[in-house]
């Protein structure tokens, strides 16, 4: 155990979270995603939800500050009429950890799994809300003087 470091993030996240790069972008797949068959590294977070993860991967991971919406949603399709209160948890979140008030671009579901297929990586989680899938993409640190 160390300490400072959330303990729902596993060591494979947390390897994963230090090898990305500054633009590198990590997907937090819904429980209904196919992330085994899309993901060229999968990361399994099975019995976690995406709100508790954004939470803790925030707490070390920062976003994009060169890009307007470092953060993309899967759109929902026309006609559904599925309601998505998670994406206002996930604001919350996202505003809490970096101040970003609106950081969300909404992707096409079919162009969300082709950028999901670029991902560096994609955890599946257990999560169970639908179109609850979420695109982060990792910014810089800057150096300490």
């Amino acid at each position: 155990m160390l300490i400072g470091i959330p303990s729902n993030l596993s060591p494979e996240l947390l390897k994963v979270l230090m090898e990305m790069g500054h633009s590198d972008e990590i997907v937090l797949a819904d429980g209904n995603f196919p992330s085994a068959s899309h993901a060229q590294q999968l990361i399994r977070a099975d019995g976690h939800n995406i709100p508790e993860l954004l939470d803790a991967i925030l707490q070390l991971f920062p976003l994009d500050q060169y890009v307007q919406k470092p953060a993309a949603l899967m759109q929902v399709v026309a006609g559904d009429t599925v309601e998505t209160p998670i994406w206002g948890q996930y604001g919350s979140i996202i505003t809490k950890r970096t101040g970003l008030d609106s950081p969300f671009e909404e992707v096409e579901r079919f162009a969300f799994y082709e950028r999901a297929k670029k991902a560096y990586a994609i955890v599946a989680t257990g999560e169970s809300a639908l179109y609850a899938n979420l695109i982060l993409k990792k910014g810089v640190i800057a150096a300490e003087n």
